[in-house]
């Protein structure tokens, strides 16, 4: 079975296009980290971290988005702005936070969870 990062990976890409989303690029890295998700929607440029657990036990999936994780973040997709040469008048932070149990899928998806 795949690890449960992938499979939380693989539902946000599924439920992003399903938004009418456009997925350009997939597990961005930089330096030691990584973008889960870039994307266009409509004319903005989106930068996805996904979170992915299988109960809200300890919380919940979102929550794990701390401020080092959101600088961390910040520092890659300015990476990816500069070494792509995007010239993109808008871009945001979502973040998409699955919760999986058995075959029940709960999907939150939080627009410019950040700045």
């Amino acid at each position: 079975m795949k690890d449960k990062g992938k499979i939380g990976e693989e539902i946000a890409v599924k439920f992003l296009s399903e938004k009418g989303y456009k997925i350009l690029r997939r597990n961005y890295r930089f330096g030691h980290g990584e973008i889960d998700i870039i994307a266009m929607d409509g004319d903005i440029l989106v930068f996805v971290e996904v979170k992915t657990r299988f109960s809200d036990k300890f919380g919940l999936p979102e929550d794990s988005v701390t401020i080092k994780k959101r600088k961390q973040l910040k520092k890659i997709a300015g990476a990816f702005l500069q070494f792509n040469d995007v010239k993109f008048s808008e871009c945001r932070f979502d973040v998409v936070s699955i919760i999986l149990q058995g075959r029940n899928v709960q999907i939150n998806h939080i627009e410019n969870a950040f700045q």
